[in-house]
């Protein structure tokens, strides 16, 4: 029936954009359209998303030298500082949780190795000493767990993740671990230990460099219960699991987790308007800076540099810059290159909560994330129906200056709330619109380079990047210019 219904809404919704959106062959282009340029696109972003910025991580000088490089090409592009004190930056502490290194963990008397053999999956204090329970199937929990260390293999998960999802195996991991910690919490267990299956060693660098990482958050977001005391769930290679079938094997587990306070830091520019009135209010251009960093080798390969996520809409917002520059609109245009999108859009959140410049002159967010990559023809727009669309009248902004300009197929199935994959969360429109800011999201989706090392600059269409840049452009130029901003649903 939900299929059904979501089915019908996509259909009427996409009918209702070619109503409400003829053919605007008369809509004028924006004044510097022609100070876009493919070259520009392409020169900044293989700077940006070469090796020498070591993938960009949030909370490492790798990022903060980045970071100051958007800002010095903001400058260079004719953007004002719109940071703290009269700079481009505004910085905001990263809180990072990690298990510390000097854990330990004997099984039959033998010492595991951290990160090779064994990965806590909750980052909390933990001491668990005792005999083991080995568990062949979930049956087995019908006798006496309470208090004991148990464990068993991994049971995949039902239903398993949809084929094709982006970070399959990773899903996979957390679904059958969260299940099988849920029930054996739920019977008394002390701790679990699980042992992976081929699913999960085909993407161990990956779940790896997830777990080793730890946790981010930032001053005022819900702290997590598992910076403290918890239930323990540690994964472990197929190759410890003969010493916990034992007769009377015992673990001894002693897991420490450590603290830290990193610098991330969002970068903003802006352009003041024309009108003397209407200057007072700003078109917010959003995007990320920051991506992997350096990790597990892929290939050979340990750099992951992020060039379609999100090096693609940081030199776009720098392209749109200059050309707002050369011909500034009558609202005010506000560009802000986010720190720390990849731990948990932070610096979005952080910049949702303390705008530099007043909440309510903020007319409408154009946020942009992987705009470089598939068929050269499509795109997505998101933010686009019920119950992620905020403002129809922004969404139909965006797809005038399309049907104007651009042309692209959008495709707003992603944007459906059964859509697998959660698209319309997992980006830094997500923090304004829950703010009460219009809000849309502008991509070309997921590709099996995401988050892997292989999202390399020579893998980017720059003539599609070219497009999405002017979309953007065009869309933002159009909210600049209207005599009222664009309004709220109700």
């Amino acid at each position: 029936m939900n299929k059904i219904f979501y089915s019908c809404l996509l259909f009427i919704s996409v009918t209702s954009f070619s109503q409400q959106n003829p053919h605007s062959a008369q809509l004028p282009p924006p004044p510097a359209f022609d100070k876009i340029s493919i070259s520009d696109l392409q020169n900044n972003l293989y700077t940006l998303a070469g090796d020498a910025f070591r993938g960009r991580r949030a909370g490492t000088l790798d990022e903060l030298k980045a970071a100051v490089w958007v800002a010095q090409k903001a400058q260079e592009a004719g953007l004002a500082p719109g940071g703290d004190n009269g700079t481009y930056f505004q910085f905001f502490n990263l809180l990072r949780a990690r298990i510390a290194n000097e854990s330990r963990f004997e099984l039959n008397g033998k010492a595991l190795a951290l990160w090779k053999n064994y990965w806590p999956t909750v980052v909390a204090d933990t001491r668990l000493s005792g005999n083991i329970a080995w568990l062949n199937t979930y049956a087995d929990t019908l006798q006496i767990l309470t208090g004991k260390i148990v464990a068993m293999n991994i049971v995949a998960p039902y239903p398993l993740p949809a084929r094709g999802m982006s970070l399959w195996a990773f899903r996979y991991t957390l679904l059958a671990l969260r299940t099988a910690g849920t029930i054996m919490q739920r019977n008394g267990a002390a701790g679990l230990i699980v042992v992976a299956d081929s699913t999960v060693l085909s993407l161990l660098p990956f779940i790896s460099h997830a777990y080793e990482s730890g946790q981010y958050q930032i001053e005022g977001m819900q702290q997590s219960n598992s910076l403290h005391q918890a239930f323990q769930i540690i994964l472990v290679t197929p190759s410890v699991a003969r010493e916990l079938v034992v007769a009377n094997a015992k673990a001894d587990i002693h897991l420490m987790a450590e603290h830290f306070i990193y610098p991330s830091v969002n970068v903003i520019g802006k352009v003041k308007g024309t009108d003397p009135v209407l200057n007072r209010q700003y078109v917010l251009f959003s995007g990320h800076h920051d991506h992997d960093g350096v990790g597990n080798p892929v290939d050979n390969d340990s750099i992951w540099n992020g060039a379609d996520d999100n090096a693609s809409v940081t030199v776009a917002m720098l392209a749109i810059a200059k050309a707002w520059h050369e011909k500034p609109g009558k609202r005010s245009a506000l560009f802000v290159w986010h720190g720390a999108e990849e731990r948990g859009l932070l610096g979005s959140r952080w910049y949702a909560k303390h705008p530099t410049v007043p909440k309510n002159d903020i007319v409408a967010v154009l946020n942009g994330d992987m705009i470089g990559r598939n068929a050269p023809d499509s795109a997505a727009l998101l933010g686009t129906l019920t119950p992620h669309k905020n403002s129809t009248e922004l969404v139909n902004m965006a797809m005038k200056a399309n049907d104007a300009f651009t042309h692209f197929k959008v495709d707003f199935s992603w944007d459906a709330v059964t859509h697998p994959e959660n698209w319309y969360f997992r980006s830094d429109h997500l923090p304004y619109a829950r703010e009460g800011i219009p809000a849309i999201f502008f991509t070309t989706l997921l590709h099996p380079d995401y988050h892997t090392p292989k999202d390399e600059p020579d893998r980017i269409d720059y003539r599609k990047l070219y497009k999405m840049t002017k979309w953007m452009y065009a869309t933002g130029w159009m909210v600049a210019e209207s005599a009222q901003g664009p309004a709220l649903d109700k």
